[in-house]
């Protein structure tokens, strides 16, 4: 359930904080007064695309909270598979903070991208716009509506052809690759000949390169490392005053008084071991300098195999090793090509068997759409008619697909009827936009009864709606949040009057600033703004003992489901 959400800096709102409940929270005010601000703050902190407009004016940031609490520990659960750590107590804060040039999001401190939040969001909320009702028209979304409520029958299917498809593909592929002529086979097998004696006839080592590189170093250097060598050898024993001579007469110097003071024997001991470490590299100088040498010829044979190797590297690999498990890669193919007659055998066998599999599954999967299918349309049905579909007929098309694909072979049509007398046609086809807003109601409500641990926000859901229409679509949003935290906008009285919570969002100019603000009223105000639904800017008194009778048979009707529930 959604508890809080907190705005600062987006748009009119300067600083909000909302209290949500459970049941039917109600928004409404004035037309512009805000009140989309609201499901885009909630739609920003959800992961949404946001354009740095949203930004308040003259605001270096905006910031959307949201703060859910659930109490489902199979949610809890799957919201620790996303990498959320610290959500035992069922307490989830997930925020955005918006800048000019990027976004920052957090979940109860953690930082998270924002497709992370995206996925996150929809073990949470289920928000319904205009753009859902858009989507329902095209119906290639038809077939999600279907295996979203058979999820538990279908969704093991999905994940066994998925793996099935991906060894049905690699089959497919490698069938390609064989499909040459007895032409191309002899040019690629020719080609795959020069390159595997190419990489043969170098003799290449593991870590042979890095051998090479170092003794190129060294002799390419060789004359520096030498001068400088003899350089270090003056200093330290071979020249006048050099370190040795002189670190011997320091320490001869305090061996003489070392046994008058405990400080200075301290003292000659260190000497001793400056002068013992300098033999040590002045023996090691000398002996590489006398063992040192050039030779051109070798020089010259590192200097090849090198360039023998970096040019193998360039074509096969950028390591000996990836040289060689190219090597081993095209063997293979050349041996496939030595025997392809058997190995297109094998490969079409292993083919033709993957699609066997493959057809046998989808014809599975479709066998448990069908038998979803009609569940839903009994049940969908019953939703449209307690939504003033009175004579409504619907059907679900399940039509397979000459092919198949991960998704499997069935092509999928929402069908129907909303007047007697008239055929079934395609929904996409005869729907206006306020059937399609009950639809999609419909819809949500079916889905709802799946999973009661989510929240549902409604934007529009009134659209194109009036009279009893408008009733029975705030009876079934009300009969809804009896399971479900519900957040609605609406403009319609008829909507508003069945809220157990409702927030009025208004619009102010401040020194010439404009600001939204959105607060939670109590009963009297809550009438006061249902007589101002109803009458405009006249609100007399029989519009508000209208708002009064209105508000009190949305109760009726609450309490009535309260006790058939019962």
């Amino acid at each position: 359930m959604l508890t809080n959400l907190h705005v600062k800096n987006l748009a009119l709102i300067e600083e909000e904080s909302i209290d949500f409940d459970e049941g039917l929270n109600i928004l409404s005010g004035e037309t512009g007064a805000g009140k989309s601000i609201i499901i885009g703050s909630i739609n920003a902190a959800l992961g949404v695309k946001t354009s740095p407009d949203f930004i308040r004016s003259g605001a270096e940031y905006g910031l959307a909270e949201l703060l859910f609490h659930i109490d489902d520990n199979n949610i809890i659960e799957q919201i620790k598979e996303l990498g959320v750590i610290d959500v035992e107590d069922g307490d989830l804060l997930i925020s955005r903070k918006i800048m000019a040039n990027r976004s920052q999001f957090k979940v109860n401190g953690q930082t998270f991208t924002a497709a992370q939040t995206r996925e996150l969001s929809h073990l949470l909320i289920d928000i319904h716009g205009q753009h859902d009702n858009q989507m329902l028209m095209d119906e290639s979304n038809h077939i999600d509506v279907v295996d979203t409520y058979g999820a538990t029958e279908i969704n093991p299917i999905k994940d066994k052809l998925a793996g099935e498809y991906k060894i049905y593909k690699n089959a497919e592929n490698e069938l390609k690759k064989l499909s040459l002529d007895k032409e191309q086979r002899q040019r690629e097998l020719s080609f795959l000949e020069y390159e595997i004696d190419e990489i043969e006839s170098a003799n290449l080592t593991l870590g042979e390169d890095e051998e090479l590189e170092n003794a190129y170093r060294r002799l390419n250097n060789y004359q520096k490392i030498i001068n400088e060598l003899s350089v270090a050898d003056n200093l330290l024993n071979s020249g006048n005053n050099n370190m040795s001579d002189m670190a011997g007469s320091a320490s001869k110097a305090l061996s003489s008084i070392s046994d008058y003071d405990e400080k200075i024997s301290s003292a000659y001991d260190m000497m001793s071991d400056i002068e013992s470490l300098i033999h040590d590299a002045s023996r090691i100088i000398s002996d590489y300098i006398e063992e040192c040498t050039f030779s051109p010829e070798e020089f010259s044979v590192i200097e090849n195999r090198l360039d023998l190797i970096n040019n193998l590297k360039s074509k096969y690999g950028n390591s000996i090793e990836s040289i060689l498990e190219q090597l081993n890669y095209k063997k293979e193919k050349a041996q496939q090509l030595y025997n392809y007659d058997e190995v297109l055998k094998k490969i079409t066998e292993s083919y033709e068997k993957a699609r066997k599999t493959i057809l046998n599954t989808c014809n599975e999967l479709s066998k448990a759409r069908v038998d979803a299918a009609k569940r839903l349309e009994e049940e969908f049905i019953k939703e449209l008619r307690e939504l003033n579909f009175l004579d409504v007929r619907f059907s679900i098309k399940i039509n397979n697909k000459e092919n198949f694909n991960n998704n499997g072979i069935d092509d999928i049509s929402f069908y129907i009827s909303t007047n007697p007398g008239e055929d079934l046609r395609p929904l996409s086809k005869i729907a206006s936009g306020g059937e399609l807003s009950r639809i999609m109601l419909a819809i949500k409500t079916v889905m709802a009864g799946k999973d009661s641990s989510i929240s549902l926000i409604f934007d529009e859901i009134d659209a194109g709606i009036s009279g009893k229409t408008a009733q029975m679509v705030a009876n079934k949003l009300s009969s809804l949040s009896a399971n479900h935290q519900i957040i609605c906008i609406t403009h319609l009285p008829q909507i508003a009057s069945m809220a157990d919570n409702h927030y009025i969002i208004q619009k102010s100019a401040i020194d010439n600033k404009t600001y939204s603000s959105i607060k939670k009223m109590d009963y009297d105000e809550s009438i006061v703004e249902l007589s101002r639904m109803l009458g405009g800017n006249r609100v007399t008194d029989s519009v508000i003992a209208n708002a009064k009778e209105m508000k009190e048979l949305a109760n009726d009707f609450k309490n009535k489901q309260v006790h058939n529930k019962k």
